[in-house]
C-alpha cells in the first residue's frame, strides 16, 4: 500500500454520466456527508454537494470545478469535481495538470462519449493514471464484456476488471469484487444506504444461490472465469504509467458498487509525485515549498464577496503567516487565512503538504499559472489557456455601471471564464470563448455577482493562434501585413485572429520562420 498520507484527483465523465453524483457518493462513504439522498431527475430540482454556482443549480451540469476533502482509512482524499461539459474544458484541462491520477466515470447506456475520449486523451499525454467507474448499471445498457472492449478500443489503454456485475437494469443482483474476492448484494429498487452490503466469501456456497438464484449464480461464476482468461491481472507499474485503467461496474446514485471502487482507490491509487517546472523536475519530498495556481474563482460564496486562488502544493510545507516569494512579480506573499475545502464550506489551516489543494484569499496578486516559492524561480509546466472558437466584442448596457463592468471583466479574465483581447490597430476589446454556454455564464455572473449588464456583438473572426518568431523583423512585417487582425492577450502575447481556419492556414504558412501556437504556454 503506498504510505504517502494524501491521495488527490480529479473525477472527469461525458456531461450526465453522473460524475457529479459519484463524487456526492464517495463524500458519503468517506464521512463528510451524512446523508446524500438520490440527485433527483429534472434539470431544475438537481442539486448536489459539489455545485454551489447559481447556474449549476438551474441547470444540473457542473461549471467549475469543486474542490472536496475528507479522510479515509487514515488517507487524506482530495477530489477535484470538474465540469463534465466541452464548453467548460479549459477548467477541466487546468484542473488535471494539478492532480495525481483520475477517476473516469462512463455511462453503461451510453459507452465512451466524445468528451472522455478528449480527457482521456490529455490524461495519457501526461501519463496520469486513470481509474475507471462504469456508471448506470441499475438501467438496462450495454453488455459489460462489450463495455470493456470499447473502452479498450475507444480509449486505447488496457482494462483490468476490477469488480463484475450480478445482472443488470431490473435484474440487477449485485457486484461481485475481484480486488476483494467478495460478493456484495444490494435491493437494486432501493435506495442503498451506506451499510446495507451482504457479503458471501465462497461463490461455490448454496447461499449465492439462495440470494440470487442459480441461473444468476451459474452465469456470474462463467463470466469470472472467462474474464480472468480475457483481461490481464492488475499490474501497479502499467496503471501507474496510464497504461492500464482498473474498472468496477455500479450505479452510483444507488451507492452501488461505490465502496469496492473507493477502497481499491485508496490502496493503489498514487499520492503526491513529481511536477515538471520549465528548469527542472520538481519533486514532492523535497524540503523547500513551491506550489502553482491553477483555478481562480470570485464570489465562491455569494454572502461574500470574496475571491479565491486555488494552489497546489508541489513540495515542502505551506505555512500561514511565512512570507513567500511570488516568482511572477519578485514580491512576497504572506496569507493568515489560508483555507481547506469541502464543497462550499472552508477551514482555515495552519499548514499544507504536498498534494493539499488549499485557497488562498486573492485581492488581484494572482494569475493562473503563478507560482510561489521559497525563493527560487521556479515556473510550473502545462497551465495554458487555449485558442478560443467564439469571438464577441462585449457592450455594457448600463454606462452608468462602467465600473462594475470593467471589474467583473477583468476578474472572469483573470478566473480564465473569458480571455480578454485587445486590438493593436484600434485598442477595440474582443472577448474569447472555447464555447457558446461560456457566454451565458458571462452573462448571468456579470449580472448577478457584479450588478453589470451586457450584451454581446459578432465579429468577423472565427479561430486564432498565438504568434511568435526567433527573428523580430518576420514578427514585425506579420503585424504590419495584417494590422486589423492582431491583438494583445492579458499576459502581452499577440494572437493572430483570423475569419477561417482556412485563412489562418493559408496566411501564416506565408511567412517562413513564423511560429503560432493554440495554447498560450509555449516558448
Amino acid at each position: 500500500m503506498n504510505e504517502n498520507k494524501r491521495l488527490t484527483f480529479a473525477i472527469i465523465s461525458h456531461p450526465d454520466a453522473g460524475k457529479t453524483t459519484i463524487t456526492e457518493k464517495l463524500l458519503l462513504f468517506g464521512g463528510a456527508i451524512h446523508a446524500a439522498g438520490a440527485v433527483k431527475s429534472g434539470k431544475s430540482t438537481k442539486k448536489t454537494v459539489s455545485d454551489f454556482m447559481e447556474m449549476e443549480k438551474d441547470r444540473g451540469i457542473s461549471i467549475s470545478t469543486s474542490v472536496m476533502g475528507f479522510d479515509y482509512r487514515g488517507r487524506k482524499v482530495n477530489i477535484l469535481d470538474t465540469p463534465g461539459h466541452a464548453d467548460f474544458s479549459e477548467d477541466t484541462y487546468r484542473t488535471l495538470t494539478a492532480v495525481d491520477s483520475t477517476l473516469m466515470v462512463i455511462d453503461s447506456v451510453k459507452g465512451v462519449e466524445e468528451r472522455t475520449r478528449k480527457l482521456c486523451e490529455i490524461c495519457r499525454m501526461r501519463k496520469t493514471p486513470i481509474i475507471t467507474f462504469i456508471n448506470k448499471f441499475d438501467r438496462e445498457g450495454k453488455d459489460p464484456m462489450e463495455l470493456l472492449d470499447e473502452v479498450e478500443a475507444e480509449l486505447n489503454i488496457t482494462v483490468c476488471p476490477m469488480s463484475w456485475p450480478v445482472g443488470q437494469g431490473q435484474n440487477l443482483k449485485g457486484v461481485y469484487s475481484i480486488y476483494e474476492k467478495r460478493l456484495i448484494l444490494f435491493n437494486a429498487h432501493e435506495i442503498q444506504e451506506v451499510e446495507n452490503s451482504l457479503i458471501i466469501d465462497d461463490l461455490e456456497s448454496d447461499e449465492l444461490s439462495k440470494r440470487i438464484g442459480e441461473s444468476n449464480a451459474a452465469r456470474l461464476r462463467e463470466e469470472l472465469a472467462l474474464i480472468t482468461e480475457i483481461y490481464p491481472e492488475y499490474d501497479e507499474e502499467l496503471y501507474l504509467s496510464g497504461e492500464l485503467t482498473p474498472v468496477f461496474f455500479g450505479s452510483a446514485i444507488n451507492n452501488f458498487g461505490v465502496r469496492e471502487l473507493l477502497d481499491c482507490f485508496v490502496d493503489v491509487a498514487p499520492g503526491p509525485g513529481t511536477f515538471e517546472a520549465e528548469d527542472r523536475m520538481v519533486e514532492a519530498v523535497e524540503p523547500k515549498f513551491s506550489g502553482f495556481i491553477f483555478k481562480i474563482h470570485a464570489n465562491l460564496d455569494p454572502r461574500h464577496r470574496d475571491r479565491i486562488a486555488f494552489m497546489r502544493v508541489v513540495s515542502g510545507e505551506f505555512e500561514k503567516n511565512k512570507i513567500y516569494t511570488h516568482v511572477r512579480t519578485g514580491k512576497g506573499y504572506k496569507t493568515s487565512n489560508p483555507t481547506a475545502f469541502m464543497a462550499q464550506s472552508r477551514n482555515i489551516i495552519d499548514t499544507a503538504i504536498p498534494g493539499d489543494i488549499i485557497g488562498l484569499h486573492d485581492t488581484g496578486t494572482f494569475k493562473i499559472g503563478d507560482t510561489l516559492t521559497e525563493g527560487e524561480s521556479v515556473q510550473f509546466k502545462g497551465i495554458p489557456s487555449f485558442a478560443p472558437q467564439i469571438f464577441r466584442t462585449v457592450v455594457n448596457k448600463d454606462p452608468l455601471k462602467d465600473k462594475q463592468f470593467k471589474k467583473g471583466l477583468d476578474q472572469l479574465a483573470e478566473e480564465g471564464v473569458v480571455q480578454i483581447f485587445t486590438k493593436l490597430s484600434t485598442k477595440q476589446k474582443l472577448i474569447g470563448v472555447v464555447g457558446a454556454l461560456q457566454l451565458e455564464v458571462i452573462q448571468h455572473r456579470m449580472e448577478h455577482e457584479y450588478k453589470s449588464t451586457c450584451k454581446f456583438e459578432p465579429v468577423d473572426f472565427q479561430t486564432a493562434c498565438w504568434i511568435a518568431a526567433e527573428d523580430k523583423s518576420v514578427l514585425d512585417r506579420f503585424c504590419g501585413d495584417n494590422q486589423s487582425k492582431i491583438a494583445q492577450d492579458v499576459r502581452g502575447q499577440l494572437i493572430y485572429l483570423a475569419p477561417s481556419k482556412w485563412m489562418l492556414d493559408r496566411t501564416v504558412e506565408e511567412y517562413e520562420g513564423l511560429r503560432y501556437f493554440f495554447t498560450s504556454d509555449f516558448k
